[in-house]
């Protein structure tokens, strides 16, 4: 049995504007998958579709073999979503926000009590759930809000960009608790523009344009695609010079740091060589390329 499974999904708006053009994809149990797209590309409608927020004009919508229309009620009850918009009563205490979440689904108080202390507490939430939740900062929000999509035990989380416009700092512990759950055998989609993000946590890709899926791969074998690779020289002392060479692109970023692009495989003992010919000493090198940016803007660009 499949945590999701999208087949031939439509969705045309009153303006005729075509969001999602037929679109089919499977997540299994267990995975961690990403959802990646620019803005407009049809994402946040695909996740409205799933929790029933968006109606669909075609296709079909299973969630752990359930079908969204026909057992709608059961399948709302296996997912979780923590959407990009903060959504909670800000007037209600937290720990109120996730009670009344909880009862929603009908739990025994006994395990409502218990979950909402287990995602306060892992959360570090817990010392303000008696805050009102107009007073917490921008990244308590955030995490509340996936507490309130946890609270039920749900089957399969969806995060649509979780982490914008929070912190480094809350951004990595995310992750951590993120893969935690994931061990422990919740599926997750997640959706975000922090490539990065995408590349360290999942284990399966989707790229959606304009409406349609570009590509559907494991990461590893995504990853194995990219042509370029970007280096970042500093230089030991500062240069007025401007390079040039015939074997990779060279640009100067400064007086004290070029970058450099070149073909996946290039020998770089070839770019050492070329800074030294030119009289120029290196002081440290990093590879800058996020590799599935470099992908992902090659797709989505190839017709635009």
């Amino acid at each position: 049995m499949k945590a999701l499974e999208i087949k031939n999904l439509t969705k045309i708006y009153d303006n005729n504007l075509v969001a999602l053009d037929d679109i089919s994809f499977e997540v299994e149990q267990g995975d961690f998958y990403a959802l990646l797209g620019p803005n407009g590309a049809g994402k946040s409608t695909m996740i409205g579709i799933i929790s029933s927020l968006v109606n669909k004009s075609s296709g079909k919508v299973n969630i752990l073999g359930l079908d969204i229309d026909t057992h709608h009620s059961e399948a709302k009850k296996r997912i979780g979503i923590v959407g990009q918009e903060v959504n909670f009563n800000q007037f209600e205490t937290v720990h109120n926000i996730l009670l009344h979440q909880a009862g929603f689904f009908g739990m025994p108080f006994s395990d409502i009590k218990k979950n909402c202390e287990f995602y306060l507490k892992r959360l570090d939430l817990w010392g303000k759930r008696n805050e009102q939740g107009r007073n917490l900062s921008g990244g308590m929000k955030r995490r509340l809000m996936v507490a309130k999509a946890l609270v039920n035990n749900p089957d399969l989380l969806i995060l649509d960009e979780p982490t914008a416009g929070v912190d480094t700092e809350l951004r990595r512990s995310l992750w951590e608790f993120l893969v935690e759950i994931n061990k422990k055998g919740t599926t997750i989609i997640l959706t975000t523009h922090y490539l990065e993000e995408a590349e360290r946590l999942c284990k399966n890709i989707s790229i959606i344009d304009h409406g349609k899926i570009v590509r559907n791969s494991d990461m590893n074998s995504f990853l194995r695609e990219i042509e370029i690779e970007t280096f970042i020289f500093d230089l030991k002392e500062k240069t007025s010079k401007n390079l040039y060479s015939e074997n990779f692109d060279i640009k100067k970023i400064n007086d004290s740091t070029f970058s450099v692009q070149a073909n996946k495989g290039t020998n770089l003992n070839l770019i050492f060589d070329f800074f030294d010919h030119e009289g120029i000493e290196i002081l440290s090198m990093r590879n800058e390329t996020n590799r599935l940016e470099e992908l992902f803007l090659k797709l989505t660009n190839n017709d635009h």
